[in-house]
């Protein structure tokens, strides 16, 4: 991957992965997920296929109603919760279809995507359904470590030498703690908003100072 290529899922998910095949008991998933700190299972079948995933919300049902079962109206109102207490094995316990993303997609995507469905594991899987790795909410965050040094290069690599090939050289870029600071003067005012909006846009950046001028003999005055 190239420094101007945004990063995408593959590039921060997880390939070793933990996960249960539809006849994998209740025991075991919870067993599964206690051994592997992790809150949802991927439920696959055949050569890896993702049918769905059981996470913790699908066994709390059995706990909820281990001493006392629901009434006739609960029974009503909470139908695949109530059917959820009764099940043993993932198949009848896991959510279907499950909700996956594909190893090229952006990180503000699966963002979008675990925040519009409530989730915060995401199975990653190929054309055909296989699965390929998880992408966790803390695996996005990955970029934010990205030390000063590389974003100051890829800023002035990406950013700066591309929108200014003339002028680059009276441009100065500075990161700390993720925080870019542009500063100097371009010969196109035009572009200096774009500046700012591609720095913007660099994975790890968390905030950009752009303090770039136009020389008073450069277009856009």
């Amino acid at each position: 991957m190239t420094s101007a290529t945004p990063y995408t899922v593959a590039d921060v998910m997880t390939t070793q992965v933990v996960a249960v095949t539809p006849s994998t008991g209740f025991k075991d998933i919870a067993a599964a997920m206690e051994r592997w700190k992790v809150s949802a299972l991927p439920v696959i079948e055949g050569e890896g296929r993702v049918v769905g995933v059981v996470s913790e919300a699908d066994l709390l049902p059995k706990e909820e109603f281990h001493e006392h079962g629901p009434g006739m109206l609960e029974q009503m109102r909470r139908l695949g919760d109530t059917a959820k207490a009764g099940s043993t094995h993932a198949e009848d316990l896991m959510t279907t279809p499950a909700v996956t993303i594909r190893p090229d997609a952006t990180l503000p995507r699966a963002a979008r995507l675990m925040a519009d469905r409530h989730i915060k594991r995401l199975p990653v899987v190929d054309g055909d359904g296989i699965l390929k790795g998880i992408v966790s909410r803390g695996d996005l965050l990955k970029v934010f470590l990205r030390s000063d040094e590389d974003l100051t290069a890829e800023v002035r690599r990406s950013v700066v030498t591309h929108l200014f090939p003339l002028s680059h050289g009276a441009v100065r870029v500075a990161v700390s703690h993720g925080v870019a600071t542009l500063t100097g003067q371009v010969k196109d005012r035009t572009l200096i908003p774009v500046a700012e909006r591609l720095t913007r846009s660099v994975e790890g950046i968390v905030d950009v100072h752009c303090h770039l001028q136009a020389t008073k003999d450069g277009p856009g005055r």
